[in-house]
């Protein structure tokens, strides 16, 4: 029966060698696709969130 068990063994992880491949895949075009987006112009809108730095309405 050692060899039920071997088998077992060598499909997990071969699943797990498979699943991480397309991990990395899925990966690969989100940040390819997140690349790409980024093509346009910044965003340049006043409104946002304030760094802190500099700004005239700091207060101590």
């Amino acid at each position: 029966m050692p060899d039920a068990a071997s088998e077992k063994d060598k499909k997990k992880l071969d699943r797990k060698a498979r699943l991480a491949e397309e991990l990395r895949a899925n990966l690969q075009r989100r940040k390819a696709q997140t690349r790409s987006r980024r093509t346009g112009e910044a965003d340049s809108r006043p409104e946002g969130l304030r760094t802190g730095r500099g700004g005239d309405d700091q207060k101590d």
